[in-house]
């Protein structure tokens, strides 16, 4: 059918043309925020490729989302101010009758953001955090990259090492500048080594200088070395918790606890408002000559993140126990699209507030 074709087509321009668009910012975003937990050491800067798309995997329900939520409300705007909406309605076709099309362009879409959401959501969560973890299990020298200074995973140490590779375990030109027992030290040799003493990792330093002082004190002791050995620690262990995040869907709903049943609420609800924005976006549009397209997408921007925020918060209202899963599902989502049907209801019959008060005075008189 024309009219049914017509409307999914448009809908495919403008939806291909905003995903690109918001794909495009989030990953600069997602790429700034990387390279700066790289910088602090939280990342292996080797792996800030694969930590990214992890993350831009984790982020696309919510691209997709939007995406699809603002291309309907573009499409409709261009189609209200070139009258081609008034042709539409003029031949027969109520407003609607426009849902029908647009939920069969965006079904490919809501069960795609479905999928995402609970299934690769916490498998990408799940491979970000093996990546952080198995970066802070590694030694303080295999965290260091050539030229650079970085700081221990205790925080008390700051080493800087010239180096070729990490698996050699050696290093030349070591700077070495750590806090403890309260004395600040400072030490630097010509070369070092890694080894194994009854199962602590030391650094060897052959041919080097170390200048001490006690803290809150000005007198410095300088002594020269042609072997020192500095302990660097036992590796970070595994954390034996998974973060909500992290845990497949169906896990959350055989263990419901609060947590998990907050980040359940976050799933389903993205994937539920993912359907209500199409309804929605149907409901809000209108002709606005004076405003043009911008005063629509203005108002799809806000409720967009007026609903997403509450999203947020109802998963916080829950893991801290305010709030049952259910109720909160039903009374948000639930209520959404029923505002949504009703203001839709109203516009497709073209009621206004006088008949609408009319009507509930009537049906007071008759009670």
């Amino acid at each position: 059918m024309l009219f049914h074709s017509s409307i999914r087509k448009e809908l495919s321009r403008s939806f291909g043309a905003t995903l690109v668009v918001l794909v495009t910012i989030v990953m600069t975003m997602m790429l700034i925020r990387t390279l700066g937990q790289a910088s602090q050491g939280s990342v292996n800067p080797s792996e800030v490729s694969l930590v990214l798309g992890f993350t831009m995997l984790g982020h696309l329900p919510t691209v997709l989302t939007m995406s699809l939520f603002i291309a309907s409300v573009g499409t409709l705007s261009r189609m209200y101010l070139d009258s081609e909406m008034v042709i539409w309605l003029v031949s027969g076709r109520g407003l609607r009758g426009f849902l029908k099309p647009m939920l069969r362009f965006a079904w490919p879409m809501l069960l795609g953001v479905a999928v995402l959401v609970l299934l690769v959501w916490p498998w990408s969560n799940q491979q970000i955090s093996d990546l952080k973890e198995r970066f802070e299990r590694r030694g303080d020298l295999e965290r260091v990259s050539p030229g650079q200074f970085q700081e221990s995973a205790n925080g008390l140490r700051v080493f800087f090492i010239d180096k070729d590779s990490v698996e050699n375990k050696q290093g030349k030109n070591v700077f070495i500048s750590s806090i403890d027992h309260g004395k600040q030290a400072m030490t630097s040799s010509k070369g070092g080594e890694i080894a194994l003493i009854d199962d602590e990792r030391f650094l060897i330093l052959n041919l080097g200088q170390r200048v001490e002082q006690t803290l809150g004190e000005s007198d410095l002791k300088i002594s020269e070395f042609s072997t020192y050995g500095v302990r660097i620690g036992k590796d970070v262990k595994a954390s034996a918790t998974i973060p909500a995040k992290a845990t497949h869907t169906l896990q959350l709903i055989q263990n419901p606890t609060l947590n998990n049943q907050g980040e359940l609420a976050w799933r389903l609800g993205l994937a539920l408002a993912a359907i209500n924005f199409v309804v929605i976006a149907l409901a809000i549009t209108s002709a606005n000559p004076r405003v043009g397209r911008g005063g629509n997408l203005a108002l799809a921007l806000f409720i967009f993140v007026v609903y997403y925020n509450f999203i947020n918060l109802g998963q916080s209202w829950i893991s801290a126990g305010k709030m049952p899963l259910l109720p909160f599902l039903l009374v948000l989502h639930g209520g959404m699209l029923a505002a949504a049907v009703f203001w839709l209801t109203v516009r497709h019959n073209n009621w206004t507030w006088r008949q609408l008060l009319g009507a509930a005075k009537r049906s007071e008189v008759a009670a």
